[in-house]
């Protein structure tokens, strides 16, 4: 076996190795603490008696290099590189949110109502607001709260919904406090059903965390 090979199965052997060093030292300590044999001698070469202390240190040193073996893998482990770190994700925005229809709904029209409520700064923000394709439901206008220069505001249909939806420029942000999101529009003569009609709003933090917050809308008040 050349000698390459011969250290390396020598490190593998001592990184494998996991002595347990309590115990070993424990058995040792109580060895150390039994009174020596008065009676009885181990024989040794050339006739000369070999005492307990003789065996105990051969003992310690041997449990030294058990020891020293097992230093020699920790410092071995030990000069490892470490893993790569652990990041956490950045928290999202605290915010809270609510969807009604708006009292001032009649039986032709009404207004679909989310109040979002931010806690702490949002730097991006996705709203849409879900009008259920109930008979005669047609677009006639949005509005919001904030600056209607914030906001890229869209209107489109598909084959169950009229889908509001608002999305804040880059560059613009958010403050805490109240903010209001209406979709407005009529439909069918009577009270409408807008049990069907739901919200999302996708928020995120300037550290880049996201909050989603989902919900529905009660049914239209009786007019």
């Amino acid at each position: 076996m050349d000698e390459t090979r011969l250290r390396r199965e020598l490190k593998e052997a001592a990184l494998a190795h996991r002595p347990d060093r309590a115990r070993i030292l424990a058995r040792v300590e109580r060895g150390l603490a039994e009174p020596a044999p008065t009676t009885r001698r181990l024989p040794a070469p050339g006739g000369r008696p070999r005492h307990r202390w003789t065996v105990t240190i051969a003992v310690a040193t041997a449990v030294a290099g058990v020891v020293g073996i097992g230093g020699l893998a920790a410092t071995t482990l030990g000069d490892r590189p470490a893993g790569p770190a652990t990041t956490l994700p950045a928290p999202g925005p605290t915010a809270r949110a609510t969807g009604t229809i708006d009292p001032g709904s009649n039986r032709w029209w009404a207004q679909s109502d989310l109040a979002l409520t931010t806690e702490t700064p949002v730097s991006g923000l996705t709203v849409e607001l879900r009008v259920a394709r109930t008979p005669g439901v047609a677009t006639t206008g949005h509005w919001q709260t904030r600056p209607a220069d914030d906001f890229t505001v869209s209107v489109t249909e598909d084959t169950t919904a009229l889908v509001y939806r608002w999305t804040l420029k880059p560059g613009r942000s958010l403050p805490p406090g109240p903010h209001v999101f209406a979709a407005q529009y009529n439909h069918a003569e009577g009270v409408r059903d807008a049990s069907a009609d739901a919200y999302t709003a996708l928020l995120t933090s300037p550290g880049g965390g996201r909050t989603t917050l989902t919900g529905a809308f009660g049914p239209t008040p009786a007019a």
